[in-house]
This record gives C-alpha cells, structure tokens and sequence, in this order.
C-alpha cells in the first residue's frame, strides 16, 4: 500500500492583502509604467515643443514644458515610474536643463531591451552592456567636446549667449532669446565667479505690460513696504549715499494689556512717557550722526521717526534683510553700505526700492513682466534654466553642439564599436545606440518633419565624420552642422543626462519582485494611537462625557 505524501505546513510570511508580484511578468509591467511617463513628456521636447496645463486640486493652473515641473506637479504612485521623477528633478538641479531628455533616454533604453527580457535574456547581461555602452559615451564626449578660450572675454561672452540661447529654444520665451539670453548672462556673470550662487539672483514678478518691459537691475531691489504719510516728503533719489542697515525698531510701542506701572503721581508718569521719547530722539539722534543718507529697519519704522527723517532728507524703509546693525551707538563709517544710484521706482502697478552699482555686493534682481500670471511663472523657470547652463558653463567651458547632433554620434561610435564584440553584449550596445537617436527623432516628430527620412540623412553624414550634423527644424535640408548654427550645450548636461538615465534603467531592470502593502493602496490615515488612550482621555470624565468641575 502506498504511504501518503506528508501534509505541508503553509507558512505565512506576509500579512493579509499584501500584493506580491514577481518574475518576468512584473518586470515588463515596470517598463511599461516608465514608457507610459515618458510618452507624456515626449511632446514637450525641442523648439517646437508642446506645452502642458496642469491644473491643481486646489484648482491653480499652470503652463509648462519643463520635464521636472510637469513630473513634480503629477502625482505619480507607480513605484518604478518614480525613478524616472527622481532623475529629472537630480537633472534639474544638477545642471537645470535636459530634464526632458534624460526621462526619454531611460525610457527609450528599457524600451530597446523589452524583446531580449521576453526572451529571458539575464538582466545581467543587459546592465553589464549599458554600463559599457556608457562608459564608452562619456569618453567619447570628453574626445570631441570643445574647449573654450577664457582669455578672450569677448569669445567667452560669446560662448554663454548661445549656451543660454539653445537652453531656451524650447522654452514659452524663445520668441524673445536675444534679449533674455543677455539679461541671463550679465546676470551670471555680475555673480562672484568663485562661488557662483545663483540664488543671489533675486526674480520680482510684477503682472502687466510685455516681455520686453523685463529688466536686469545691477544691484539689490524690493518692493516698498508699508509707510506713514511722512514717507512722501523724502527725497526718492540720491548718487552715492551711504546706507545704515539696522535691526532696531524706531516706534513708540503700546504698553501690553497684562502691564502694570505703578505711579504715585501725575509727574511720575509724565517721566516714564518723557523717557519714552527721550530714548527714540537719542536713537533718531545717532542715526542722523552717521551721516546715513539711506536707512533700512529690519524691524518697523513709526511715524514719528518717518515725519524726522523727512525733515532731515533721509530715506527709510523697513522691514528689510541685509547685514545689519542692532544698535544706533558707536556706528562708525565703516559700519555702513553704499551703492552708485539709490530711488524709489514705479514699475507697473507696485513701486519699488532699487539700489544699483553696489560696489561690495556680487548680486542682482530680474524684474519680470508679462500679460499672465502662469505666463511669468513659466518665463521664471525658464530663466532659471538658463541661469543653470550658463554657470555650468562658466564653471567649465566646454561645449558640444545640441538638436541631437551629439546623440547621433554617440550612436554611430556605440554601434562601430558594438560590431567588434561578440555574444550578447553586442545586441545590448546595438539597442544602446538605437535608444539615443530617441532624441533627434522627437525633435523631428514634434517639428512635423519626416523624422524617417532626416535620421537616414543623419547616419550617413555621421558615417563620412560630420560628427556636429543635427536636426534642424527651419531649414528645407532637416539637417546641418550645429556646431556652426550656434547650437551649443555644456557638455556637462549631456555627461550627466546619460549616466543617470542608464543608472535609472539598470535600477529598474534589476527589480524583478513588487511586495505591496495593503495600507498602501488606500489614503494615509497617519499612525495608530497607542491602546488605552481613549480609555485614558475619559478617565477625567465624569457621566456623559462632561468635564468634571
């Protein structure tokens, strides 16, 4: 008689409701999110590119074509799909642009291997040939990128225009290059060039007029705060003052209401008020001393000391930032500021305080006008782009020419090289060098051209050595050297777009298990209370739950 099989214990690892999927079938779903991503910001890529609206829970719209913008503004929930949000926003504050391109690439790659994973090549293989692959761009980059001549300052202002030029090809404002490249470039370079903190470049929006009404101002500018009548006696323009930054409030504070001062007469109080005023006049006094013709309060000004000020003819405004003094004693000369020109602006509806040719001060303010206010914002970003690539270009200077002219050369050195290897790993290459011509095919697309017939014309250009061949949207061609057309990019975005979208498709290929949290799934209802507590919050209660008295 045969002898029964042994019952298997089952053995419960997870909790109930939790997800698991795994194996090839989980794989192929990953990719599929990341393509889905992709797909949506395929559009916005290039000078005729596409613009999204987004519109919030709140019910706030915004236009954009930045890849990290749109990206943050989605709420993605797919696991594997946020890689690709995780390196658009590492390329966006890396380098500021290429956001969109780094997304297509990673996307383009898993795309490529999706057939060798249904055939169950090992995802081993795979990262192993994309790393290669990469390895072999960023030499091949660091061969062929161009260096620019620092000695000249006019070639190297040069450099930084087009840099900034081509960053906003794609952008709301490219109607407008010329003058917003200029506006960026002086911005960067009024920077201390050691240290080059683009956050020292302030940005006003202020809604109305045109885009030309923009301005770069060499120095600091804030809108005017709230004043007292007095404030409109002031002088509103001087050359070369000197200016006190203080952290001292120059008002007559009411007593708070739990105050008590007990007097035991009428002339006892008058003291304490005759006090009061003595010590505001002393502080008004050393101000006035300093010879300041300019004061600037962290804290208020009152009315009292406006109405003095505008007797004297001296400026004040309050509250403002800046390295400031928190006594009006002992303030020498060279406790206070200076700048060439200090006055009182109207610009639009606002007006504002604007303090040019600061001799100490390595920093300046954009002022940014347009019709909408979604508009500004979106010229904001784009600036900030820019301002991006030309710090990274001053920090390094080399250039490659964009509109996918470097992409298709890195493709056609991947492919040459791929064919001089054998196994698998040449299919992996051949699918690497096919996964970037995703750029010049989506400018193309985008541009309405026949992006068939113009990547044809590219491979056979980059096969004779014309490696700065790109597309080009305008001309009847489709096609011409880049590096001539002034469409120039640091090279760093480029070195950065490809590492980190081949390090995003090895990370996603290497999954191949999603275990899935029930609590998960549904809306985040915050932690537990420990037990007792509602057995605690009641103890003190007396019947019904009323307080006890």
């Amino acid at each position: 008689m045969q002898r029964p099989l042994p019952i298997q214990p089952t053995v419960v690892l997870l909790k109930e409701g939790t997800d698991t999927s795994q194996g090839k079938g989980q794989l192929l779903s990953n990719i599929s999110a990341c393509l889905a991503i992709a797909e949506m910001l395929a559009s916005t890529l290039g000078p005729r590119g596409m613009d999204k609206l987004i519109v919030n829970d709140r019910g706030e719209a915004q236009i954009t074509n930045d890849g990290a913008t749109i990206l943050k503004l989605l709420d993605i929930v797919h696991p594997a799909a946020r890689t690709l949000v995780d390196i658009a926003r590492a390329q966006d504050a890396e380098v500021g642009d290429g956001t969109t391109s780094v997304v297509l690439i990673a996307a383009q790659l898993l795309k490529e291997i999706k057939g060798y994973i249904e055939e169950d090549v090992s995802p081993h293989i795979i990262m192993k040939g994309f790393r290669q692959a990469a390895q072999l761009c960023l030499n091949r980059i660091k061969e062929i990128q161009i260096s620019v001549d620092r000695s000249d300052p006019d070639k190297f202002r040069s450099l930084l225009l087009k840099c900034a030029s081509t960053s906003m090809s794609s952008k709301l404002i490219h109607s407008e290059k010329p003058f917003f490249s200029k506006m960026v470039v002086d911005a960067v370079l009024s920077l201390d060039q050691e240290e080059l903190d683009e956050s020292l470049i302030g940005v006003k929006k202020i809604p109305g007029g045109g885009m030309q009404d923009s301005l770069l101002i060499r120095g600091v500018s804030f809108k005017k705060t709230f004043t007292y009548a007095g404030a409109e006696q002031q002088p509103k323009s001087f050359a070369n003052p000197l200016i006190l930054s203080l952290n001292v409030e120059l008002e007559l504070k009411a007593e708070k209401d739990n105050a008590e001062v007990r007097v035991d007469a009428v002339s006892d109080y008058q003291a304490i008020v005759d006090a009061e005023w003595e010590i505001i006049y002393r502080k008004l006094q050393d101000i006035e001393k300093t010879g300041a013709k300019v004061v600037l309060s962290k804290l208020p000004i009152g009315d009292l000391a406006t109405q003095w000020f505008a007797d004297r003819d001296i400026f004040c405004a309050g509250p403002v930032g800046g390295s400031i003094q928190s006594t009006t004693s002992d303030i020498s000369r060279e406790h206070l500021g200076t700048c060439g020109k200090s006055e009182e602006r109207q610009i639009g509806g606002e007006r504002y305080n604007v303090f040019e040719d600061c001799p100490k001060a390595k920093t300046c303010t954009i002022i940014l006008r347009g019709g909408a206010e979604q508009f500004i914002e979106e010229v904001e970003r784009s600036l900030h782009d820019a301002v991006m690539v030309v710090k990274r270009a001053v920090r390094n200077g080399e250039v490659v020419a964009g509109g996918g002219a470097i992409e298709m050369d890195l493709s056609a050195h991947i492919r040459k090289h791929a064919l001089s290897i054998p196994g698998k790993l040449q299919l992996v290459q051949i699918a690497f060098a096919k996964a970037l011509e995703i750029i010049p095919r989506q400018i193309c697309d985008n541009a309405g051209l026949d992006s068939t017939d113009i990547l044809n014309k590219l491979r056979m250009k980059h096969a004779h050595d014309e490696k700065w061949v790109g597309v080009d949207v305008d001309g009847p061609d489709g096609v011409r050297d880049n590096l001539e057309a002034f469409v120039w990019e640091p090279s760093l975005i480029k070195i950065n777009a490809i590492s980190s979208a081949v390090e995003a498709a090895c990370l996603i290929i290497s999954v191949d298990e999603t275990v899935r949290n029930p609590q998960s799934e549904g809306p985040d209802p915050g932690p537990k209370a420990p037990p007792g507590t509602a057995q605690r919050a009641l103890r003190g209660r007396g019947r019904g739950g009323v307080p006890r008295r």
